[in-house]
């Protein structure tokens, strides 16, 4: 349930759909041997060509490769069912990721090879060279460039063990000023919540602090600054993480120790009600829950797999096939197995996965072990076991805060019809008189402005977060706790 699709194999919530490079028959089969080696060029998508960076390569008589295409965030995807013919020339490749079953056709002549990009009923030219491309950084107008006009410094604190590193923004004003402390969603991420090419949290510090509100984002446990590991560790851990950059935010002479609070985006509005459960009245001041589920992981999960498999365009077989082996797979990691007959069981049911997808199955035996092993091992992991497990409502029924709490109606991540309703429910049930809840329909789960809300889809957006959005978090914590 990350921010940024950080799928495990055997709870993955979307088919990746298979893109296909295949370039066409050329006379000259003397040049079939240049086939070899790295090219570089782009899709001539209408008002926007779409760079490609492909590597071939040839051991044994077979050929094998990789793609990446960096205004999509993807690197190193693996080509299937690579081929050269060395007398006509032809070249074929498929990448196991997409939908519409994208094809490139073309010809290897003189150094580069040119032809036809087709995908569904779209057909565009395409072309590939040796010289570099010259790859365009996507557009993110949101992102705020320096010199800002606040002050910056470095955050540097421990918990226990654990050192946590960050970045706090502080408003040009007089005196002690409100704060929030930033909570990303899961997987290892960056303290600006770096993904699919944007920066969220970089944007939304910037927006509360030109404001007049002080914001910590930092690095997880992992990540930059920060030691650990975000993957042996839980939500638990990550809690008591947020707690010490309270206490670090109480002790700045910056600060107005009354005003402090939590802003959690995904997993991090689960984190934010665990932490807020665990420290005395006045501690936190308000809350901020950003798509944060209301049901337990592995509900959340369940309808995550539906809802992306859909807005991929999987068939619906496809998706009762993978839902009923992801239903399997949680009810493992969910077990109390012994650890070496979960992973026996694990392995069995990610191998049946991988063979429900056709690209999957394509791939080398080598490729086939190391997914599997690295999909078995994140399951296992102990954030994992914890999230499936862990039920958010009594901490959500149990805030005292000023909540509020925002969804996005095209999240495929954290479905608003599911969540919402649960986190509502929680809170009806509570004495907490100051909680707001709102859906943004055209929202998906990162607050962009979406067409599907597939994951896929965040990349292509150049608007990191809704000014919509921003302007109603910043509003509702200053209406409350501004100077």
């Amino acid at each position: 349930m990350p921010p940024a699709s950080n799928p495990h194999l055997l709870h993955a919530a979307a088919v990746a759909a298979s893109v296909a490079l295949s370039v066409l028959t050329t006379p000259l089969g003397a040049q079939v041997q240049n086939a070899s080696g790295h090219w570089e060029g782009s899709i001539e998508a209408p008002g926007q060509p779409l760079v490609v960076m492909v590597d071939l390569e040839q051991n044994d008589g077979a050929w094998s490769g990789t793609i990446d295409i960096p205004a999509r965030g993807a690197d190193d995807l693996p080509l299937l069912d690579v081929s050269v013919d060395v007398d006509s020339g032809a070249v074929r490749f498929t990448i196991g990721a997409g939908t519409g079953e994208p094809t490139f056709e073309g010809t290897l002549s003189g150094g580069e090879i040119t032809g036809e990009f087709t995908q569904g009923t779209a057909r565009l030219p395409f072309r590939l060279g040796r010289e570099a491309v010259e790859v365009e950084a996507p557009s993110r107008p949101q992102e705020p460039k320096p010199p800002f006009p606040y002050g910056e410094e470095d955050a540097l604190y421990a918990n226990g063990d654990v050192t946590i590193a960050g970045t706090l923004t502080l408003p040009p004003v007089e005196g002690r000023v409100p704060a929030a402390l930033l909570i990303s969603g899961s997987g290892a991420l960056n303290r600006d919540l770096e993904l699919a090419g944007h920066k969220p949290f970089l944007v939304l510090a910037d927006h509360l602090t030109r404001l007049g509100v002080a914001v910590l984002r930092v690095d997880d446990r992992g990540v930059g600054g920060a030691t650990g590991s975000t993957s042996q560790s839980t939500s638990r851990a990550k809690a008591a993480d947020v707690l010490a950059g309270v206490r670090f935010l109480r002790a700045h002479d910056r600060i107005d120790a009354e005003r402090i609070g939590l802003i959690g985006i995904s997993e991090g509005g689960l984190v934010a009600p665990l932490a807020l459960n665990r420290v005395s009245p006045g501690t936190v001041a308000f809350a901020v829950l950003l798509a944060g589920p209301g049901v337990p992981g592995s509900d959340l999960l369940r309808q995550q797999l539906r809802r992306i498999a859909a807005a991929n365009g999987a068939p619906a077989e496809m998706i009762e096939e993978l839902a009923a082996l992801q239903d399997r797979a949680l009810e493992i990691v969910g077990s109390e197995m012994p650890p070496a007959e979960a992973e026996a069981a694990l392995r069995e049911v990610g191998a049946e996965q991988l063979a429900a997808s056709p690209e999957m199955a394509q791939l080398s035996d080598e490729d086939l072990e190391s997914a599997l092993s690295a999909a078995v091992e994140s399951n296992l992991s102990p954030w994992f076991r914890f999230f499936i497990r862990y039920d958010p409502r009594p901490a959500l029924g149990g805030l005292a805060v000023p909540t509020l709490a925002l969804f996005g109606g095209k999240d495929t991540q954290v479905d608003a019809d599911q969540n919402q309703s649960a986190m509502e429910a929680a809170f009806a049930g509570s004495s907490n008189t100051d909680i707001t809840v709102r859906r943004f329909p055209q929202m998906n789960h990162l607050f962009q402005t979406a067409d599907t809300g597939s994951p896929a889809e965040y990349a292509q957006i150049e608007e990191t977060m809704a000014p919509e959005v921003l302007d109603t978090i910043s509003g509702w914590i200053l209406e409350r706790f501004g100077n």
